[in-house]
């Protein structure tokens, strides 16, 4: 049997599980409590290799989507103004006591919002990244789409995810995984192509990140193509 029509027969078997704003607020009201010795930990270098890229890149106002439990919040230079937005606020709570304790000033805000449906105005923000985010929303083309109208032009976008493998071992365990989506609360199976369309994105780079390219950095610039495939 040829493995297209294996993979034919798994899509059928095991049809993805859809994500609605609920089952996400309940899988992340469920992890908030053990998320950073859990995650914390194997999630580390993409993190830390997204907020680097934001520190090297010019303007001071960033947006964390997805800001979970402020894991990242430190990392940033002092001089940025930070706001932070989650869908959860057992993970706001969170993020919120380690902006206390280890003493941010420079983060502005911590915000219970959709990132589907900001209340932020037009170019509000120098950039915009979501750290482990794309594959937890429901729509990550509308996530793609609101993040490139928060962020002014000529801005960046950064993404680290896990995107799913295009063949291989690891493939057939993600797609064994897909139906828990609900429960896990994120897509294992999840693609870039789910995000983002190569052919009008403006990307400046994708780097793979330890532990073994399980997750990627995808850095876009926010131009004027990309603004008008979203508005299309």
């Amino acid at each position: 049997m040829s493995s297209a029509v294996d993979r034919s027969s798994v899509g059928r078997d095991h049809p993805r599980a859809a994500l609605d704003a609920s089952s996400v607020r309940d899988a992340y009201r469920r992890w908030a409590g053990v998320y950073d010795a859990l995650f914390g930990g194997v999630s580390a270098f993409g993190r830390k290799r997204a907020v680097a890229a934001v520190n090297r890149l010019p303007g001071a106002r960033v947006l964390e989507v997805g800001v979970g439990t402020g894991l990242a919040l430190p990392l940033y230079r002092r001089d940025l103004r930070v706001t932070g937005i989650d869908l959860s606020r057992e993970m706001l709570e969170k993020a919120a006591e380690r902006v206390t304790n280890e003493r941010l000033p420079n983060v502005d805000g911590l915000l219970e919002m959709d990132a589907e449906a900001m209340a932020f105005q037009d170019g509000a923000f120098d950039m915009a990244v979501a750290m482990f985010t794309a594959s937890v929303v429901p729509n990550a083309r509308q996530l793609y789409a609101e993040m490139s109208r928060v962020v002014r032009p000529g801005g960046r976008l950064l993404f680290v995810n896990h995107f799913a493998a295009e063949a291989g071992p690891r493939w057939w365990v993600e797609r064994a995984m897909a139906p828990l989506s609900r429960v896990l609360g994120w897509h294992p199976d999840f693609e870039l192509s789910a995000l983002l369309d190569r052919e009008t994105a403006e990307i400046e780079a994708i780097e793979p990140c330890p532990p073994a390219g399980l997750f990627t950095l995808v850095q876009l610039r926010n131009g004027d193509t990309v603004r008008r495939a979203l508005a299309a």
